[in-house]
């Protein structure tokens, strides 16, 4: 892909994107939660139990769009969403957010696509957990959660949401940038994010939710099919240039 000096992609547990390019600030599910933040030092604590936990890492420009998959806590917080929203900050998530987020959000459902602005465009994609997915624990049921593929100057970028691998999947092509969960416990495992990644076949694939397992052995075992889609490991508040 192109290198494109102004877009850059920051990841912080377990699913959280702050995407920047052509001026706008962009996150797909910011939630704050202590346990994924207690090694990373730049951070800001507002609040401990029993008040909702309430922290952020230091230095994050408010919002101009917010994509949130689904409303578990480590996806969908309303602290931490109200410390990125400003007057004109647009938020996109499912009908299950509306308990933690309330009427402020623009429901979607799979299936849809949406023209947001001028050179953005949002297709909803579904986002669950299959019984023949690797995932063990069965928590994302069909039609609650979703994922995105937000498409900005051109550049199309696929985050999966909390997920197993699903037919729909086969479908999607152009994508310059994908986040894959490889977690296992309520994602697909390692094994299965490489086939998901090999069917998506993005330009470049971001690891997420990794819940503890290695993004090392998923770059080694996708580079081992001999695919030429490039893994980027993620580091916590750290950059990657696109």
């Amino acid at each position: 892909m192109e290198i494109i000096s102004k877009t850059d992609i920051t990841w912080f547990p377990n699913s959280w994107i702050r995407l920047r390019i052509n001026k706008k600030v962009i996150y797909f599910d910011p939630a704050y939660l202590k346990t994924y933040f207690s090694k990373y030092p730049d951070k800001t604590e507002y609040s401990k139990w029993p008040d909702p936990i309430d922290g952020m890492p230091n230095g994050l420009e408010k919002a101009d769009l917010i994509f949130i998959t689904h409303h578990h806590k480590d996806h969908c917080k309303r602290v931490t969403v109200d410390r990125l929203i400003k007057q004109d900050t647009i938020i996109f998530a499912p009908k299950s957010c509306l308990k933690e987020l309330g009427d402020r959000i623009n429901l979607v459902k799979p299936n849809e696509t949406l023209h947001i602005d001028n050179g953005i465009s949002l297709k909803v994609l579904n986002a669950y957990n299959t019984q023949q997915g690797t995932s063990t624990i069965k928590q994302h049921k069909k039609g609650i959660g979703v994922g995105f593929i937000l498409t900005i100057d051109g550049l199309s970028f696929y985050h999966l949401g909390d997920t197993d691998f699903l037919v729909d999947m086969e479908a999607v092509n152009d994508i310059h940038v994908a986040f894959v969960p490889i977690g296992g416990k309520f994602t697909m495992n390692i094994d299965e994010a490489v086939k998901t990644t090999l069917s998506i076949n993005p330009k470049i694939v971001i690891p997420i939710h990794n819940l503890g397992q290695d993004f090392w052995e998923f770059q080694n075992k996708l580079n081992d099919k001999g695919k030429n889609i490039r893994c980027i490991i993620p580091t916590i508040g750290q950059p990657i240039k696109v």
